[in-house]
């Protein structure tokens, strides 16, 4: 499976933006990138999975690894508009509210 990442900053804040899908074969990729951005040190950090059709566990374990890093940061870390189906597994592992989700 493959993903791409795009990465934009603005005032203040860096949007990470997936599209695809996350899973163990690429999820290092969305670490990386996100790690990178964290580099920079916005103010926020923004993921934006509107484009993310399907994430596993790893996924969504880099995105929780990032979301404490981003916090020991003093960063406020942001999932945007994820898809339902991603949305929903977020709140089955219940972190979508530790990731600050937003629709």
């Amino acid at each position: 499976m493959s993903i791409a990442i795009t990465t934009s900053e603005g005032v203040g804040a860096t949007r990470v933006a997936c599209a695809g899908e996350v899973d163990v074969s690429n999820a290092s990729e969305l670490r990386d990138a996100l790690n990178q951005a964290l580099e920079g040190a916005p103010q926020t950090l923004e993921v934006d999975l509107s484009a993310v059709s399907y994430i596993d566990s790893t996924g969504i374990g880099v995105l929780v690894g990032v979301a404490h890093h981003a916090k020991d940061e003093s960063v406020v870390f942001k999932v945007l508009r994820p898809q339902r189906n991603v949305e929903r597994i977020m709140g089955i592992l219940g972190v979508d509210a530790e990731l600050g989700v937003e629709r």
